[in-house]
């Protein structure tokens, strides 16, 4: 007669802790990510400084992506009086 031992407590303490730790995050890959999740458009801005020295906010799709370096000179009387 063959009586099967039992599983110790510890491990069956682990097997289901990391089935429940898998299930947990398999819902949470897997499941609808903007499920309940309002998406709200943000716009993002830059903090820029104009000529006549006021502070204005300007959204990035706006500003120009070729950039071109300009001269010591031109830095020096870039305010136009």
């Amino acid at each position: 007669m063959e009586q099967k031992q039992p599983i110790s407590s510890r491990k069956k303490f682990l097997l289901w802790g990391a089935a429940i730790f898998s299930s947990f995050t398999f819902f949470r890959f897997f499941s609808g990510s903007n499920a309940g999740k309002k998406e709200t458009a943000k716009v993002e801005t830059v903090k820029m400084l104009t000529e006549d020295g006021r502070l204005v906010e300007v959204d990035i799709s706006k500003l120009p992506t070729a950039t071109t370096k300009i001269s010591n000179e031109d830095v020096h009387d870039w305010i136009k009086a």
